[in-house]
């Protein structure tokens, strides 16, 4: 009872009294749902592997990954989860660190902290399974102002021991992170960036942070498909729209509130029906398959934001409304199951007609149809709690599609392929949610 009195009164803006300490729980800060094995998935912006990855079958062999990552949240103490969900062999870590980063491969001098597993240095993951790290104390946290390192970054350096087999990862993370060389070692003590020369623009193995936070701490997971993991934003900018709303909750209650990024560029509402490493998808495991790993398993999850159609409608996916629509609800039911009291909250799907120029996947008018019906069913079906709506926030009405300035893709400066929003696009989607709809009554 004096934790939920502690938490009911931290939701409520109030103080405690002089003296109490609010109870504290884990929750979850960043994430990276896993797909795979390494190289299917839809990246963004890769730099040429085969230099760090020259045998995808063998996969990564005796060399040091190290991941750059930003939690939504800070705390003086976290916790890694490692993934080997779609590996076929025991993955073997040891040499696992996290800092600071100061640039590029480099970490802030004394901020680089050993990990552990029950104690040990090391840890064997069995195909399939995943592993949470014990409690990191961090000490570059500045006591009570947390918040003060809002926007920078984490480096997460893990050894491979041994030859990984096929790696599970996650495709599209717009962020740089850097490897050392096949046969290299456990480097991950290093401070400096002379042992990362090769870069990569996904994540590998790594899939959860937690941070110990008061109870009660609202966690936000945006979950979808490449329009939620930020195709065609900016490399490294960090504007994908779930970042732009969490940009905007940090400037109204500080550090309080964490937003969970679990999109998977390609992934469908109901489909593949088959998903692992003898059937792999680009996209992913269908909603259903991953919703277990990748919002029910992680901590204190209270909101869901579920932005996802456009795939299904692909001539790739070629799905009913009626299917999807069944797969929402049945998505819907084991989330209000499971986690009672949550917080659901339907986005409208954004259009891609005209996308692909009539040769594509996407496109075209009956896709379309297909998306506007969704669409309704998302405002009207009354699965949701609230509904965001992306689609006034980014439609052209003179042609259907996308708006002009919409359009070319940030990440390359391309000329865009009017499925995905830019940088311009997530930034009016971001700006479209109101927090009242996603963590009512938070002050």
């Amino acid at each position: 009872m004096r934790g939920l009195f502690a938490a009911m009164v931290l939701a409520m803006g109030l103080s405690l009294p002089a003296g109490a300490q609010p109870a504290m729980s884990w929750a979850t800060s960043w994430a990276a749902s896993v797909q795979g094995p390494y190289p299917v998935g839809n990246p963004s912006a890769q730099p040429d592997q085969r230099f760090a990855f020259p045998d995808p079958a063998r996969g990564a062999r005796d060399q040091t990954l190290r991941l750059v990552l930003r939690p939504s949240l800070w705390g003086k103490e976290v916790r890694l989860r490692f993934s080997n969900a779609f590996g076929t062999r025991p993955l073997a870590l040891d040499g696992v660190h996290i800092g600071l980063q100061l640039g590029g491969a480099a970490v802030v001098p004394g901020s680089n902290q050993p990990v552990r597993f029950a104690g040990r240095e090391a840890v064997t993951i069995p195909p399939g399974g995943s592993a949470w790290s014990d409690p990191v104390a961090l000490p570059f946290v500045p006591e009570g102002t947390a918040g003060t390192l809002a926007g920078r970054k984490l480096a997460v350096s893990l050894h491979v021991a041994g030859e990984s087999g096929p790696m599970t990862w996650h495709a599209k993370a717009l962020q740089t992170s850097y490897v050392s060389p096949p046969g290299s070692g456990a480097i991950g003590n290093e401070e400096g960036e002379g042992g990362f020369p090769f870069s990569t623009a996904s994540w590998f193995f790594l899939d959860a942070l937690d941070v110990m936070a008061p109870a009660g701490t609202p966690v936000v997971v945006a979950f979808g498909d490449s329009i939620t993991d930020g195709t065609a934003s900016t490399m490294n900018g960090d504007d994908r729209w779930p970042d732009v709303f969490g940009r905007r909750l940090f400037a109204r209650f500080g550090n309080r509130v964490a937003v969970v990024n679990a999109g998977i560029g390609g992934n469908q509402v109901a489909g593949p029906a088959e998903y692992g490493p003898d059937k792999p998808f680009p996209g992913g495991p269908a909603a259903g398959q991953r919703l277990e790993r990748d919002v029910l398993s992680l901590s204190g999850v209270t909101s869901f934001v579920w932005l996802e159609g456009i795939n299904d409608f692909s001539r790739n996916g070629d799905a009913s409304v009626e299917a999807v629509q069944a797969a929402m609800r049945e998505v819907a039911g084991r989330l209000r199951a499971r986690l009672p009291g949550i917080r659901l909250v339907g986005a409208t799907v954004t259009s891609a007609l005209g996308a692909g120029g009539g040769t594509g996947a996407h496109g075209f008018a009956e896709q379309d149809a297909k998306r506007r019906a969704l669409n309704d069913f998302i405002r009207r079906g009354g699965v949701f709690d609230a509904v965001i709506d992306f689609d006034a926030a980014t439609l052209d009405p003179a042609t259907g599609g996308l708006r002009p300035e919409m359009v070319p893709d940030s990440t390359t400066g391309g000329p865009g392929d009017r499925l995905h929003p830019n940088r311009a696009g997530y930034l009016a989607m971001g700006m479209a949610v109101d927090p009242e709809a996603v963590v009512p009554g938070l002050r």
